[in-house]
């Protein structure tokens, strides 16, 4: 990472501390922030659902923000379950489960992502998917199975190669491109199609972000909602 990215985290990261200091509805709310390749990874607490929800909300209109890695726990509340799909000999977070199709010392569940994925329904919080999509044949079935994964107030996070960049042609082992387009399929109904809603969806040069929520109580996003990301 070069100084000014990290210098520009660095000024994200003042940023997302000054609005979450001075929203008044998250008073008395400790949370710890640090942004990261414009990515902001945020742990601590917060009193309900509806606040961890707000607060990912707010981080992820912040400008320059790409996207919002949170442990955001309730009163009591144990450490979130997360997979790491994909994830090689690297983890997001070394405590997440590991998912990949090889058995190596950081993967807890091998498993053919063609084939879905061997978990229970609502069983996950969060999904990792960081360069892994790009190499998926059978993408809907996936995203399919992902949702079907996820707890209803779980949350998907995606990056890929920005199929403008080079790095998207010069893998011979990508299967496909993706624009930030591409996740407005999966945020719209369609007959084959698991419907999420879209939490940041953003791109720059070389990789496309997105979060995204399964609807699971049939009230797909709104058309604000899709227009916030999506042309």
């Amino acid at each position: 990472m070069s100084s000014l990215e990290e210098l520009r985290d660095a000024i994200l990261t003042r940023d997302v501390e000054d609005l979450l200091a001075n929203d008044r509805r998250l008073v008395g709310v400790d949370i710890s922030v640090r942004v990261r390749g414009g990515v902001a990874h945020l742990h601590g607490t917060v009193r309900s659902d509806d606040e961890r929800q707000l607060v990912r909300r707010l981080v992820g209109r912040v400008r320059g923000i790409h996207a919002v890695w949170d442990v955001l726990l309730l009163p009591g509340e144990s450490r979130p379950c997360i997979l790491d799909l994909g994830c090689g000999s690297t983890k997001q977070l070394d405590w997440a489960i590991g998912v990949d199709r090889l058995l190596l010392p950081t993967v807890q569940l091998v498993a053919d992502f063609e084939a879905g994925l061997p978990l229970a329904n609502d069983s996950v919080d969060q999904v990792f998917a960081v360069h892994v999509l790009e190499h998926v044949h059978n993408l809907v079935g996936l995203m399919n199975a992902i949702h079907r994964v996820l707890k209803p107030k779980g949350v998907l996070h995606v990056l890929v190669p920005n199929w403008q960049h080079v790095n998207a042609v010069a893998d011979p082992t990508h299967v496909r491109f993706f624009n930030v387009q591409t996740f407005k399929a999966f945020c719209r109904r369609g007959r084959d199609v698991r419907v999420f809603r879209p939490l940041v969806v953003t791109a720059c040069h070389d990789t496309i972000y997105a979060d995204l929520q399964p609807v699971k109580d049939n009230t797909p996003p709104s058309d604000e909602e899709l227009a916030r990301f999506f042309d």
